[in-house]
């Protein structure tokens, strides 16, 4: 099946490449370095980049922990074919850098790469030629089984005879619900639902409306397997049999391996390679090209706090893709995610560890932009790690979409009006939004929220009565140390301290009791 054209083009991209390079440049430390009898200052090493570098990428949300040193020294490369960096003679754009002792510095400016202006492409062909991307089946009895939610929907969309009669004025006559209606129903609310969930005031730059495809959604939430995988009608649209049969071998490794047919050392990696092959080969990626700005920004989420928000995020971003890429990129983050975790498959790679051979092999297979980016690999690596340690979760099927459209459908068909030709009005689900603010009101903020969380700690502490004062005079010491700011505003005066922490002394019980003999008098 062919897939769609090129959409917006990427924004979020060119954005963290600016923020990369200006990290990059304000914080890699530069000293003077020795070479060939010379002396020069303000550079740095290639290998001190690397190490500073990846550092960085590791420990932020947009990357994560799973990128590479090669990964590293490769947008080293990007960098000095830009000019980020040139060398210690001045040259640059080419991609000649390696990890070695070799020394670089920064040029005086450094290019900032332009955001791309969001596109105004009339995307009516898109939406009108998906009948030609994907034929839903008519008549399928498996199909029919597993559709009750879609029978629901189409019993509403469907006409009743009574409805077009005519009936006495000021009486409240019943409204059809067309089909198209429907399909614009799902529209609405996914278009919602993903705005609330990426907190966007808009998803201009990132989704149109005619690239949500209300078949698509409804075919991948009722054509699925007991495992939760879409099943196809058109087994011509499914992977090769032979491609399925070795992505099977490698996920249910050694106990699905063929034992009737003789192996040999490495046969395992010769079925990896096959499997690779085949989706290296594929000529747009499973996230379609259309949809690479969309599951970029989903990468902001990919945080340990955000994690429940990312996954409700890629629910709903992966039932937008076709259902042959989405059975593909269930069936392959399936296997990824069996041959991480099994213990039991011999090594894949001499030099690589099993999860980072997986994730570096099908990284560009899952993600990436029609137009070659800077930052396209590491993007897709973070995507796809994600991706694979959550899959079970992100491909069930989500129970709130299909529950705001038939309430709202059904509001709909109950829906009456007094007049002939007065319209039907139901609201969609609406949500509050939180207000865009500036940096610098959000630093301010960031700044006095985190105040008030530590000064109710500090209150905690001094009411804590289950604290003896010898505890609560060192966990206040403690926070005197660490916050002394807030500290002080809470006892501007020593003698307020005091006060608080003022206890009588209690005097200890001796251990032994011992009574002192009575001595009488000898004189009688």
């Amino acid at each position: 099946m062919a897939g769609p054209g090129p959409g917006p083009g990427p924004y979020r991209a060119t954005r963290l490449w600016n923020e990369v390079t200006r990290c990059f440049r304000a914080g890699m430390p530069l000293r003077r370095h020795r070479q060939r009898l010379r002396s020069h200052g303000s550079c740095f090493t290639a290998a001190e980049a690397a190490d500073w570098l990846h550092q960085v990428l590791r420990s932020n949300s947009s990357f994560g922990p799973d990128v590479t040193r090669q990964q590293t020294v490769q947008l080293l490369r990007k960098f000095l074919k830009n000019h980020v960096i040139e060398d210690i003679k001045g040259r640059w754009g080419a991609e000649n850098l390696e990890d070695n002792g070799a020394l670089y510095r920064f040029p005086p400016t450094s290019p900032v790469k332009p955001l791309p202006s969001p596109p105004r492409e009339n995307l009516e062909n898109f939406s009108g030629d998906k009948g030609k991307l994907f034929k839903l089946p008519s008549s399928s009895k498996r199909g029919l089984k597993k559709q009750e939610f879609l029978q629901s929907v189409e019993n509403l969309a469907r006409p009743r005879a009574d409805v077009a009669e005519e009936k006495k004025e000021g009486t409240l006559q019943r409204r059809e619900i067309s089909q198209e209606y429907v399909q614009e129903t799902w529209r609405n609310i996914i278009h919602i639902h993903l705005q609330t969930i990426l907190g966007l005031p808009s998803l201009e730059e990132v989704l149109q409306p005619a690239q949500i495809i209300p078949e698509f959604v409804m075919y991948n939430m009722s054509h699925t397997s007991k495992h939760g995988v879409v099943i196809l009608q058109d087994k011509a649209e499914d992977l090769p049999h032979w491609v399925l049969s070795a992505m099977k071998c490698l996920a249910y490794w050694p106990r699905n391996k063929d034992m009737s047919q003789d192996t040999y050392s490495g046969f395992e990696r010769d079925v990896f390679r096959t499997v690779a092959d085949y989706f290296l080969s594929l000529p747009e990626p499973l996230l379609t090209f259309e949809y690479y700005e969309l599951f970029v920004n989903i990468l902001d989420l990919l945080q340990p706090h955000l994690e429940r928000i990312a996954v409700e995020a890629l629910q709903i971003c992966c039932l937008l893709l076709p259902p042959p890429r989405r059975r593909r990129l269930q069936l392959l983050l399936r296997m990824m995610n069996r041959i991480s975790g099994n213990v039991d498959m011999p090594r894949l790679h001499d030099a690589m560890g099993t999860r980072s051979l997986l994730i570096q092999t099908f990284s560009r297979c899952v993600l990436r932009c029609a137009e070659e980016e800077d930052l396209d690999e590491l993007l897709s690596t973070r995507l796809l790690s994600f991706l694979m340690d959550h899959q079970q979760e992100i491909f069930q099927v989500p129970a709130y979409l299909q529950v705001a459209v038939q309430d709202h459908l059904e509001h709909m068909k109950k829906a009456q009006c007094k007049q002939e030709k007065e319209e039907i009005c139901a609201i969609l689900p609406t949500y509050s939004y939180c207000k865009q603010i500036t940096p610098q009101e959000f630093e301010e903020q960031k700044v006095s929220t985190s105040q008030a969380a530590v000064a109710e700690l500090l209150e905690n502490i001094i009411k804590d009565r289950n604290l003896s004062v010898k505890e609560k005079k060192k966990k206040l010491k403690q926070f005197q140390k660490e916050y002394p700011q807030i500290y002080g505003s809470r006892f501007p005066r020593t003698e307020s301290e005091a006060q608080l922490l003022e206890n009588k002394p209690t005097l200890k019980q001796p251990m032994l009791s011992l009574r002192k003999p009575k001595f009488r008098s000898l004189r009688y």
